[in-house]
């Protein structure tokens, strides 16, 4: 390690020898001292020197760190430094996503590691289940935005910070307010949001004219998830690690728990409507009853409660086979979990901007149980043929008979082994639309194709390229040959 040196900011010179008065370096090397003591314990202690464990060292090298000099600044405090002085932390821009529990921990976090400008997008409003862990939150909150509440709630505990709230959908904000910042830190809680963040971070990526990748447009997002005990961390570089649609293998093809506040405030799905009526209405009807899941008079009042409820939002697909599956796998936020995953995504955060350490390459595990708890690093290794990041076709075998209805359901939103899309648009290299599910007009002139075999309606080893709402605008580009 290089050995540190200050220099005093008003170093005086003799006259006559040109060398600094003793009394004046005495003032100079106190005052040298006491900035530098002062800085103990905060991160300026990481900053402000060399480092053998730098970002250029680590088996995913981003940028070289370049230590903030004290030598040039007058502070009495740690706090002094992150509202006066200029460093990494405070000229970036970051976003978060989500300001549930995950969000919340991770806000904090950001404040006190001197990162000023955040802006935060959700799309929720706070309900009363948030805040046993959800702790930027207060009971007049209720029914409030969450990321305006947290936002103000940040502002005025932490006069240094500039949080911008932002309420609404991910997918409503366009590319170019992606492109704006120099991190993203997702807390999101289900799948699609995340694939979606995903592919929009990835498509930000611009290469120059030999195709070679400009790293300038690489925008780092962080991504953090919890269930229950357990919760990963990961560092996503686009088009140069693993992205997260490379990870879907990991995932069971559908979710089957589901975060309280979405139950509570923003039912999409009607699972979320038979979770409501387990959780919140149950014990609201009978506080002294426990739930038998294997009476059929009490899965019968779930299900009518269940019913009631997507019937206020217009939800169908409420069943009673579907309400017995979803009792049995409701699983609980835990807080201490957002608060390790959420220190772990922040810790990235702060390594990726500043280059002050070694960041993770490139998924982190985090286990905890009865009997204690676990955690693992390891890389993530991209996956050949991402539909998003690998930018090759994809080549997909069918039978001759097989319906282009038969080829979307195996094949594109089927099970764990399909690509697991939800509308996709399908239109072959030769000029044919095969099928669009939207707007109505083009669905309704496209579907007779759905009941035609695919052979009749392209050749053998023709590409076709796919379109998703769940990806963005991600063109995917598929080869198909009949057996």
């Amino acid at each position: 390690m290089a050995k540190r040196s200050f220099e005093g900011p008003n170093d005086q010179t003799d006259n006559k020898k040109g060398s600094p008065q003793p009394m004046e370096m005495e003032r100079s090397a106190a005052a040298t001292t006491k900035t530098a003591s002062n800085m103990r314990g905060s991160l300026l202690t990481l900053l402000n020197r060399p480092s053998p464990f730098a970002n250029e060292m680590g088996t995913l090298p981003c940028g070289e760190f370049e230590p903030v000099s004290l030598a040039t600044h007058k502070t009495t405090s740690a706090l002094d430094f992150w509202t006066s002085v200029e460093t990494p932390l405070s000229l970036t821009k970051v976003l978060v996503v989500g300001a549930g529990g995950l969000g919340c921990e991770i806000l904090k976090d950001l404040a006190l590691s001197g990162i000023r400008n955040v802006h935060v997008i959700d799309l929720d409003t706070i309900d009363v289940t948030n805040l046993n862990r959800q702790f930027l939150f207060r009971q007049a909150d209720v029914g409030q935005s969450k990321a305006f509440t947290a936002a103000s709630f940040i502002n005025k505990r932490c006069p240094w910070m500039q949080v911008t709230p932002h309420h609404g959908k991910i997918q409503d904000k366009n590319i170019d307010f992606y492109a704006s910042f120099s991190c993203v830190l997702s807390g999101l809680d289900n799948i699609e949001a995340r694939r979606w963040l995903n592919a929009t971070m990835v498509k930000l990526v611009q290469t120059d004219e030999d195709g070679d990748i400009d790293p300038s447009t690489i925008i780092p997002l962080i991504d953090g998830g919890t269930e229950a005990f357990s919760g990963q961390a990961r560092l996503i570089l686009p088009n140069l690690t693993s992205c997260f649609e490379c990870t879907m293998d990991s995932f069971p093809p559908q979710q089957t728990t589901f975060p309280l506040c979405t139950i509570a405030e923003t039912p999409r799905r009607p699972e979320h409507c038979i979770a409501y009526a387990l959780i919140l209405q149950w014990p609201k009807e009978f506080p002294d009853k426990k739930l038998d899941k294997d009476s059929a008079e009490h899965m019968q009042w779930i299900h009518k409660k269940a019913l009631e409820r997507a019937e206020t939002y217009q939800i169908p697909g409420v069943t009673y086979q579907l309400t017995t599956g979803v009792v049995k796998n409701i699983i609980p936020a835990v807080a201490s979990t957002n608060a390790i995953i959420s220190a772990a995504c922040v810790n990235e955060a702060v390594k990726i901007l500043t280059y002050c350490s070694q960041t993770i390459n490139s998924y982190m595990m985090y286990m905890g149980s009865a009997t204690g708890i676990y955690s693992h690093t390891f890389e993530y290794q991209k996956l050949e043929h991402c539909p998003v990041c690998s930018q090759t076709v994809i080549q997909l075998h069918t039978t001759k008979h097989q319906t282009l209805r038969e080829f979307i359901q195996i094949h594109l939103t089927g099970g764990a082994s399909s690509l697991r899309l939800t509308s996709p648009s399908l239109a072959a290299s030769s000029g044919t639309t095969l099928y669009m599910p939207k707007p109505p007009a083009l669905e309704q002139a496209t579907r007779p194709n759905l009941d035609m075999p695919l052979s009749s309606l392209i050749a053998d080893g023709e590409e076709v390229t796919i379109t998703d709402p769940l990806l963005e605008s991600t063109a995917i580009t598929v080869q198909i040959h009949f057996e």
